[in-house]
């Protein structure tokens, strides 16, 4: 009984002392915009987006920034489908630059995203690089909310990615992710970021040069980490914003099966982060395996009461998670929340654990 009693209460805590900090501590604060307004890049990496791209670069086209200021460069990675010839049809008449990039080379030991990205930012003209990915749509004021926050010595500026989609299955993803990405926020607010995202983030050209750029990094599926790591290690500072003005919307996954193949490439960095926080995200997310070790022991009872204060807690913290940026938390979700969290831990501990290769954009990787 002590045993379940410490880890309860440990559990419980976490997530207590999570959703107090959401609330009560904003994070880092906006300075001024440089100005004059500076000259930026918005760098894409593009594989068989023809579906989606036309989404990403009206957002681009609708950003409240001078557009003769903005230069964007898409990498078309060996697409298969019609993607540059949608980019070229979305950004027709553009007043800003706008070029594709057909990537035909690997640059050192790059390959896929990174070595997209290490092509790019060799073409970049501009001294801020803006990155993102085709399935996003960012906000009109992408631009100057990360640039607020771009202090001295700051290498990189991470805003936010909310998932979304008319679909339970769809709105399922979005609820698991503005969690997810909550949780790292506390972590980040506490004084110890660790990680940034690669679909909506901003890297000086300086710091990013700093560190020899991507074909001079380890070659990793989790290419927005390796480069954070190596800003890190240089000695910059980062920024994660959990704040509106950032906020992006991504395009959901619309198989089971697509979304395990996401989930095991994001698995890679998970597997790289610092061995107290993987600790912690063990006991997070073993929740429902001492639940059921309760229920044996204890009672079903007594398990069923945990499991009602467990959609109490994670409710509270979906609260404050959406309201920090202005969206409605679909609280409606947390019972069939409850079961997709379930399946779905339990698929990546099987696909984890199997000898599987695991696909991404059409590439196979161990």
């Amino acid at each position: 009984m002590l045993l379940f009693a410490l880890y309860f209460s440990g559990w419980f805590t976490l997530l207590v002392v999570a959703a107090l900090v959401l609330a009560r501590w904003e994070g880092s604060q906006p300075g001024p915009v440089p100005e004059p307004l500076p000259r930026v890049s918005i760098l894409i990496a593009a594989r068989d987006e023809a579906a989606t791209i036309g989404r990403c670069l009206r957002a681009i086209r609708a950003l409240d920034y001078p557009a003769e200021l903005v230069e964007v460069l898409l990498g078309n990675d060996g697409s298969t489908d019609q993607t540059s010839a949608m980019a070229a049809a979305a950004m027709q008449g553009y007043a800003g630059t706008f070029r594709v990039l057909e990537i035909r080379e690997n640059l050192g030991l790059t390959r896929g995203k990174a070595n997209v990205l290490a092509h790019l930012t060799r073409a970049a003209t501009a001294d801020f690089f803006f990155i993102t990915d085709a399935d996003i749509a960012v906000p009109a004021t992408w631009l100057t909310g990360l640039l607020a926050h771009l202090g001295s010595g700051v290498g990189s500026v991470t805003g936010l990615t909310l998932v979304t989609g008319p679909a339970l299955f769809h709105r399922l993803q979005g609820l698991d992710w503005l969690l997810s990405l909550g949780l790292v926020q506390v972590v980040t607010d506490l004084g110890q970021p660790v990680t940034a995202m690669g679909n909506n983030m901003l890297v000086p050209r300086a710091a990013y040069e700093a560190t020899g750029g991507y074909e001079a990094l380890p070659f990793s599926v989790t290419e927005d980490f390796e480069l954070f790591k190596a800003l890190t290690a240089l000695g910059f500072g980062s920024r994660n914003l959990y704040r509106p003005d950032v906020l992006a919307e991504s395009l959901p996954q619309y198989s089971w099966q697509g979304l395990l193949h996401q989930r095991r490439r994001w698995l890679r960095g998970v597997e790289q982060l610092p061995g107290w926080l993987q600790a912690c995200l063990v006991v997070y997310g073993s929740f429902y395996l001492v639940l059921l070790a309760l229920a044996v022991v204890v009672g079903p009872g007594v398990a069923l009461a945990v499991w009602a204060a467990k959609l109490v807690v994670q409710g509270a913290l979906a609260g404050v998670c959406f309201r920090r940026v202005g969206r409605r938390p679909p609280l409606e979700l947390l019972p069939l929340f409850e079961l997709y969290t379930l399946a779905l831990s339990g698929s990546l501990v099987l696909f984890r654990l199997l000898p599987l290769h695991f696909e991404w954009k059409g590439r196979r990787y161990r």
